[in-house]
């Protein structure tokens, strides 16, 4: 029964993370939050262990789905690199702090946070221009996605700022940082959809390979199980990937809205049940 369980929730975390550039943490840990309660064969799952897995699954997924958006184009390297520029320290600083976070309020703050993402999606976004250049001080890209050309701009200081947040959060509560990074980029930054969730996964890989390192310093993760979740995530991980890419930028947005309100309210619910 673990094994299967195990095995299914690697894919379908990787598949749906892959998708709206989440990397799947939003899923796996309350998956594994809600089963420690219900199944005596999940009693080992207490919160640090599940953000131990979560972010060394996460590593797959990220490799997997890297490596379709890569081939695609998909990827902002250099927007990748400033972001990772704060998210790194700022996941070694989380995933400390996790040790002093109890189950119930574990499952709250991660709850509360994941509706207050899911309501930035209701403001008035900044939009990325379309086939016209942009005239900033602050970083420019340009990018092509399907024939058409796209302008954003940011400045790197904010960027970092942001980054170091996420980090400090995805270390934490092992969210891997793509439910925060991805609508910052797209609500703040003006990156289009597919950009935005294809350069969050590059940055997954390495921010959970950093993160993951410091929970297993730590004493964080539970070997036995962490390989259960691996063929599932690199599988569905690959899959999601190519699925993003078949989808229009509004889908891929409503996804995630979709994702954060479910999953919010029933990690509250949890938190204070």
């Amino acid at each position: 029964m673990v094994y299967v369980l195990s095995v299914l929730i690697g894919f379908l975390t990787a598949f749906v993370g892959s998708i709206a550039g989440l990397g799947g943490g939003i899923i796996l840990v309350p998956s594994l939050l809600l089963l420690s309660q219900l199944l005596d064969s999940f009693s080992w799952a207490a919160p640090q262990n599940i953000v131990g897995i979560s972010l060394l699954v996460m590593v797959f997924t990220g490799l997997s789905s890297s490596i379709s958006y890569m081939k695609k184009g998909r990827v902002d390297y250099r927007s990748g690199r400033i972001f990772l520029s704060g998210a790194i320290p700022g996941g070694i600083l989380g995933s400390w702090l996790n040790q002093f976070v109890s189950e119930d309020a574990f499952s709250l703050y991660l709850g509360i946070l994941m509706l207050l993402l899911s309501a930035m999606f209701f403001i008035k976004k900044k939009e990325p221009i379309v086939s016209q250049p942009v005239h900033s001080k602050g970083i420019v890209r340009t990018v092509l996605i399907d024939g058409e050309k796209f302008s954003y701009t940011y400045s790197m200081a904010a960027a970092v700022s942001i980054a170091f947040a996420v980090g400090v959060l995805s270390g934490m509560l092992g969210i891997g940082g793509g439910s925060l990074i991805v609508p910052a980029m797209i609500l703040l930054f003006g990156f289009p959809p597919h950009i935005a969730t294809a350069t969050s996964m590059f940055m997954i890989l390495f921010l959970s390979l950093i993160s993951s390192s410091t929970h297993i310093v730590l004493g964080h993760v539970p070997w036995q199980y962490v390989w259960l979740f691996i063929p599932g995530a690199w599988i569905g991980g690959t899959l999601g990937a190519k699925v993003n890419q078949l989808l229009k930028g509004k889908t891929v947005e409503w996804i995630l809205r979709i994702l954060l309100v479910v999953i919010g309210f029933r990690l509250i619910l949890q938190g204070i049940g």
